[in-house]
């Protein structure tokens, strides 16, 4: 049931590799096709704005054969304390009828004084769930992170366990 959230938590786990030392994450999908064969598109564009975009429309629309789908893009979480960078992840399943949730991953670039840091996910919404079990959610998320090896090392040896 909740695949959708191990497929988030691989497609995020990617992203946080690709950021512990970029300056930017291009536009990403990790998806699942029917098969249990797994994919990742990225949206290499002149603008990251116009890649997230297209992104967000792939997501939307799928592909014949996908079954779920996680669209991660860079962005910005505000919040009382002021503005933090955070990947914000999208995850659409298909079938048998369109669910979705929505996390971030907030981060520290690897360019600050400190050096790269990831902190606790966030949830930001649902839809298509009648009674989400978050901590189901959340231990799906988590799994899929871990399925990632070399992202999810990257991810713990980075980890700060504060909110921000």
């Amino acid at each position: 049931m909740y695949d959708i959230a191990k497929n988030a938590g691989f497609a995020g786990a990617h992203a946080v590799w690709s950021v512990s030392d970029s300056d930017l994450l291009i536009p990403l999908i990790g998806y699942v096709d029917a098969d249990g064969s797994q994919g990742l598109e990225r949206f290499l564009v002149d603008d990251v704005a116009d890649g997230a975009r297209l992104g967000a429309e792939r997501l939307r629309t799928g592909r014949p054969g996908w079954v779920h789908a996680a669209l991660v893009v860079d962005a910005f979480l505000r919040s009382p304390a002021g503005r933090q960078d955070a990947l914000v992840i999208e995850a659409t399943d298909y079938a048998p009828q369109r669910r979705s949730i929505k996390m971030a991953i907030p981060y520290r670039p690897h360019t600050t004084a400190e050096g790269f840091a990831v902190y606790r996910a966030k949830f930001l919404g649902t839809s298509g769930f009648d009674d989400p079990d978050y901590d189901a959610i959340a231990e799906a998320f988590f799994s899929g992170v871990d399925s990632h090896e070399q992202a999810a090392a990257v991810w713990n040896a980075h980890l700060l366990d504060e909110s921000v």
